[in-house]
């Protein structure tokens, strides 16, 4: 039984359709049908019933699934830590973060590629409980969200960063010289809110006392991006986290009375698997952009 075989196997697991996994595979319909063959004459099972209308997985085949992927994902496992023997940073580096640190990530990545040139990098931007069920699910090598307020066993974390929700304008904005602010103050102004589901907005629900209602929310939107441009040249406010305003010069972020709970970046990675070296050479870069 290769390694070829069930990845082919899986292939066809996935579609339910020989023509499709065939073109997936970059290999000739005629080619899988012999190797699919030659694999259930190994076994001595059929894996597939198949008619002329559809394909399902036998009860063989269903019990074959899992035990093939977790062979596949072995073998990568052997070959990323043969490539980290060899010192040669390599193969695909997946990285999911939440929106809130979605600025943070451009200057570290164009100086990790710098670095290491022989890695690739697939970039994920979701919520943090998109993220959390990505990385369990193995779909993503580690993600940099805000500290988890649930915790798994299977899920470490490390602080990367501390900060505080704020209220964020533009730099001529009437309250832009003052030091600090209250709620008071800011709700003569027209407010926007990050969208329930964001991390910023579970935070500004989950430590402050305050009822929107009493606020002039006039706009909730689920990219934190969105609402830095919208701030340029107006008397709006946007409740957020003072990192916003890192690469923005012509916004302020001024500490709220009501929102004195401090804030954790971090990064959550999964101890269940071989952490490549990849991961901790990027996450070095990104500590070092932080400074």
């Amino acid at each position: 039984m290769e390694l070829r075989q069930i990845r082919y196997f899986i292939a066809i697991a996935e579609t339910l359709n020989f023509s499709e996994a065939a073109k997936k595979l970059f290999i000739t319909q005629g080619t899988l049908s012999q190797q699919i063959r030659q694999l259930e004459g190994e076994l001595g099972a059929e894996l597939f019933e198949r008619s002329s209308h559809s394909v399902r997985l036998t009860e063989a085949g269903e019990e074959l699934l899992p035990l093939a992927r977790r062979m596949m994902e072995t073998s990568d496992e052997c070959r990323i830590k043969i490539s980290d023997l060899r010192h040669v940073l390599s193969g695909t580096l997946r990285i999911g973060v939440t929106h809130s640190f979605s600025h943070l990530l451009p200057e570290p990545v164009k100086i990790f590629l710098r670095a290491h040139p022989g890695v690739k990098l697939e970039i994920f931007y979701k919520t943090a409980s998109e993220l959390v069920d990505m990385l369990i699910a193995g779909t993503v090598d580690f993600i940099i969200t805000f500290k988890p307020s649930l915790e798994y066993e299977c899920i470490s974390w490390e602080s990367i960063i501390k900060t505080q929700l704020s209220a964020v304008m533009w730099k001529e904005h009437p309250l832009a010289d003052r030091k600090t602010l209250t709620i008071n103050d800011i709700s003569r102004y027209g407010i926007i809110l990050p969208s329930a589901g964001l991390q910023s907005r579970k935070v500004f629900d989950r430590f402050t006392d305050v009822d929107t209602s009493s606020l002039n929310v006039k706009i909730e939107i689920n990219e934190p991006n969105i609402i830095l441009d919208i701030l340029y040249g107006t008397q709006l406010i946007g409740i957020l986290s003072s990192l916003a305003t890192r690469f923005h010069t012509s916004l302020v972020a001024i500490p709220v009375e009501e929102f004195r709970q401090g804030l954790t970046g971090c990064v959550q990675w999964l101890n269940t698997t071989y952490q490549k070296r990849s991961v901790s050479a990027f996450l070095e870069i990104f500590r070092e952009s932080l400074l």
